[in-house]
């Protein structure tokens, strides 16, 4: 029987340090050349299963490979596309199948968060159904950091530390301005129900009066009237007020302050505009001059200044799912696990994605101060190891000197095309 390839692919929100998974991945895999064919890769995730769409990653060279360590974004293209269940959508199923069996696919490594836990557990699933011999294991990936199981996530200390590293220079700026200028700012962060990109601009404060002194969490319920006068009493004591403002703030009914009516692929509400918002509403009640940003995309692609930790981590989970697969496990997911002691420490553990898929891990309440507007000591034990370390890339005429593969495509074998 001849040796059975991999199928790789990148799903949801790509990250500063999704291709370190991918690099680990690859090159693991390369090392077990007796017991894994090829590494195909899907273009545009799942996607490129659907459409029999791969990319033949042995065309790659291996420095080309390892330059994914320092590349960010998704190298071989992500997507938002959630599969539904056997019985909702069995053509899709069926389709994975053929394309599995035409390139002799025995390994599907997926890459991403909650809901791409869940389409990996899906395809885990679909082998057990059939018979057909297939191991899937998901790689953790989310900004958000609200995978369940795991002590972090990869992707998240590196978001972490531009927040930190934003906050604490947008502040400065700030302060120096506020006399006879703005007096707030507002920075917009990602994080639909989970706070933790928000809480990590709190490490950007080293003494008491230090900036950011507003946060605003998913996990508290916005009130508008104690909000207003933390800006005032702040303004009044400091001069200036810098808010940092999860993406995902809402009110005691649950409404999101940045609901904008629409959903994504997955069924999410679509969100933005929450700083000018907040500003607006700033203005109109005491009249400060204000700026706001709103950190988007810049957040989770910025790898100049990515964190080392981070960096670590993402390969560590992409090397482990080519070693679980290769000992014959299935539907798991390799998670991190904190070491106990003072001193940070990390190790590779193993999660069920029965227990993964489709849940979502919120801040703790005692990782947020009492007033709901900061974050505790608590929180910045838990926060400061996974911004630790800086992994700059290498840089040509000032610029970072990043890899683009050349994603040759694998013939097709399967004369009839798939439509989503």
């Amino acid at each position: 029987m001849p040796k059975r390839n991999a199928f790789y692919a990148q799903s949801g929100g790509v990250t500063a340090v999704i291709n370190a998974s991918a690099c680990g991945v690859i090159e693991t895999a390369r090392k077990h050349r007796s017991q894994i064919g090829k590494v195909y890769a899907g273009r545009n995730g799942i996607i490129g299963a659907l459409q029999e769409d791969l990319i033949d990653t042995s065309k790659e060279s291996a420095a080309a490979i390892h330059g994914l360590l320092t590349t960010p974004a998704g190298a071989f293209g992500s997507c938002r596309h959630k599969l539904k269940s056997l019985q909702e959508n069995p053509a899709e199923y069926e389709r994975l199948l053929e394309v599995f069996k035409a390139h002799n696919i025995g390994y599907f490594f997926y890459n991403g968060g909650g809901d791409s836990a869940d389409t990996c557990l899906k395809v885990s699933q679909l082998g057990q159904a059939t018979g057909y011999p297939l191991q899937a294991i998901h790689i953790p990936k989310t900004i958000d950091n609200d995978l369940p199981l795991t002590d972090n996530c990869p992707g998240f200390g590196s978001v972490a530390k531009y927040i930190a590293i934003s906050t604490r220079e947008a502040a400065m700026d700030v302060a120096s301005m506020c006399e006879t200028s703005t007096k707030v700012f507002i920075l917009e962060v990602m994080g639909r129900h989970a706070g933790w990109i928000a809480a990590a601009s709190g490490l950007a404060a080293t003494q008491k009066g230090d900036a950011p002194h507003i946060i605003l969490f998913p996990e508290i319920a916005f009130d508008r009237d104690k909000f207003m006068a933390k800006v005032q009493r702040t303004v009044k004591r400091h001069g200036y007020c810098v808010i940092v403002a999860s993406e995902g703030a809402q009110y005691k009914d649950g409404t999101f302050l940045a609901e904008s009516g629409l959903k994504d692929a997955f069924g999410h509400s679509q969100l933005g505009g929450l700083a000018p918002q907040l500003a607006q509403m700033i203005k109109l009640e005491f009249g400060y001059k204000y700026h706001w940003a709103v950190a988007d995309y810049l957040q989770r692609s910025a790898r100049h200044i990515a964190s080392q930790t981070d960096v670590d981590q993402a390969y560590a989970v992409g090397e482990a799912a080519v070693t679980f697969a290769l000992r014959g496990d299935n539907a798991i997911m390799p998670c991190i696990v904190r070491g106990k002691g003072k001193r940070y420490s990390w190790s590779i553990g193993e999660a069920s994605l029965e227990d993964v898929a489709n849940r979502e891990k919120k801040m703790p309440r005692n990782y947020i101060s009492r007033d709901g507007f900061g974050i505790t000591d608590a929180a910045k034990a838990y926060l400061t190891p996974l911004i630790a370390g800086e992994a700059y890339p290498e840089y040509r005429n000032g610029l970072p000197n990043y890899v683009r593969l050349k994603n040759i495509s694998v013939p097709r074998k399967l004369k009839t095309p798939f439509k989503l």
